[in-house]
Formats: structure tokens, C-alpha cells, sequence
């Protein structure tokens, strides 16, 4: 099974540098399980680490009903952020350098403490919480045409590409994280809305369970990273030319353009 998985991360490699798609894991290989596409995450991580990229945060996916339906699975799913994946706030991104990119908003927190599974909750996300931020993820897909099931995205780092983050760092005392509010804009015309509870309820609820998660891998969220917790309405398209913003209410905005 390693070469197996061995094989695949570089197909993954391959596929987001060349900017080429590659069909369905799960269309090839027979019998992948959940456990082994975490495998072929990590084996790709680690290659990346190699050559000399820092993790500078996780992301949790699939925490709506509706994607985990789509899907057949009943959790969420996650993904390793790196450097050269955040973009900033009024930035720009080549579309040239993705397959078939999407955005999604999302509340960004920053850790002040480790968090360690198994036994993490909602309440101890919120103590190691230093403060959010508004974001911007772009998701993407090295499987052609989107075509995916569970184990096709945890194999492929839960279809992260980059993380666009805004300015504003909102310390998370009196803020009633489930009912902050999201408009999400695409050249400047409303394409989605939501609040925090569109992530399991409360977005600390995510960053729970992806504590609790990491720790069967022997993984920890630490100190000053950045943890997306899901997505608070429906992924988008973009393309060449579109200028996109979230409006989180009180804790900002966050904007990024395509070129």
C-alpha cells in the first residue's frame, strides 16, 4: 500500500505544478479508504516540507449537510495550509497557476495556544483562540472536472489551493461567533450569504473536531497558526478578471481579484 500511496502523491505533485488534472482516484485504484487518502495528504506534505514550504495553518471542509450528503459521508474533512498559499488582503492571483478554481468565505481564527486532541471542545477552541479574521479560501481540484468523492479530496489536501486573509483582527470577547453574518460579492454583484453557524453549528465546533481528528495522526494545532473552519455558503467559480469580496459585518472584509 505505501508504494500505492507513494504513487498517487506525485500524480497529486504532478498535476498542481503542471497545471494538468488527472481523472478520479477512486476511478483507478480500487479499495482506498479514508485512511489511506490521509496517507497520500501527508506524503505530499511532506514532500512540500522538503523542499522547503512551512505549514502555517489547517482548514476543515465539508462541514455543511449538504456537502456531506453530496458526498455520502457523515464528517468533515481537512487540509494543511502553507506559506506560499496565503495571499493578502487586495491581492492578486494568476488563474493561469490553477485547474478550476472556486472561492469560498470563511471565519478565520488564529491560535494563541496549542490545541491537542482527542478530548478538545468548543470551549477550549475558544480559550487557545487569540482572534478571527475574515477570509477568502480558493479551493481547487487537481481531479478533472471536479469529479471527486471523499476519498479523492482528503487525498488531495481537501481541495485547498490558497487563503486570501484580511487585515482586521477581531479579538473573539462578546462576539457571538455563530451569528456573524457573510455577503459574499463577485464583481460586486451578491453570490452568497451565510453566518458562523453554517459550520457545524458554531465555527469553534470545526476546530474542535479537527483537533480531536489530527490526533489520530499524531497532529496538533499549534500556537499562531491560521484554522479555517468551513465554509459559511456555496463554493463559486471564478475566472480571469473577477474581483471578489466577503463583508463579514463587524470583524471586516476581505477581497482578492483574478488575473
Amino acid at each position: 500500500m505505501m508504494e500505492r500511496i507513494k504513487e498517487i502523491a506525485g500524480q497529486l505533485l504532478e498535476a498542481e505544478t503542471s497545471c494538468e488534472p488527472i481523472l478520479p482516484i477512486t476511478a483507478r485504484y480500487e479499495g482506498l479508504q479514508v485512511e489511506d487518502a490521509y496517507q497520500i495528504q501527508l506524503q505530499v506534505l511532506e514532500t512540500k516540507l522538503q523542499s522547503g514550504r512551512v505549514v502555517v495553518g489547517k482548514k476543515v471542509g465539508l462541514t455543511s449537510k449538504a456537502m456531506q450528503t453530496m458526498l455520502g459521508v457523515n464528517e468533515p474533512d481537512y487540509g494543511h495550509l502553507l506559506d506560499d498559499m496565503v495571499v493578502a488582503n487586495n491581492g492578486t492571483v494568476e488563474v493561469s497557476r490553477l485547474l478550476s478554481p472556486k472561492v469560498e468565505a470563511e471565519i478565520g481564527f488564529v491560535l494563541k495556544s496549542d490545541l491537542v486532541g482527542p478530548n478538545v471542545n468548543y470551549l477550549d477552541v475558544l480559550m487557545a483562540t487569540d482572534y478571527v479574521v475574515p477570509t477568502i479560501e480558493i479551493i481547487d481540484s487537481r481531479i478533472a472536472d471536479w469529479k471527486i468523492k471523499l476519498v479523492d479530496t482528503v487525498a488531495d489536501n481537501g481541495s485547498s489551493a490558497m487563503v486570501v486573509v484580511g487585515d482586521q483582527k477581531t479579538p473573539i470577547d462578546g462576539l457571538e461567533l455563530r451569528n456573524i453574518g457573510m455577503v459574499l460579492f463577485n464583481n460586486e454583484i451578491e453570490v452568497g450569504n451565510g453566518a458562523g453557524a453554517a459550520a457545524l453549528g458554531h465555527p469553534a465546533h470545526a476546530i474542535a473536531w479537527l483537533a480531536n481528528k489530527l490526533h489520530e495522526f499524531g497532529i496538533s494545532l499549534k500556537a499562531g497558526e491560521l484554522i479555517l473552519p468551513g465554509a459559511l455558503s456555496g463554493a463559486v467559480a471564478v475566472k480571469q478578471g473577477d474581483s471578489v469580496t466577503a463583508k463579514f459585518g463587524s470583524i471586516g472584509s476581505v477581497s482578492v481579484t483574478f488575473v
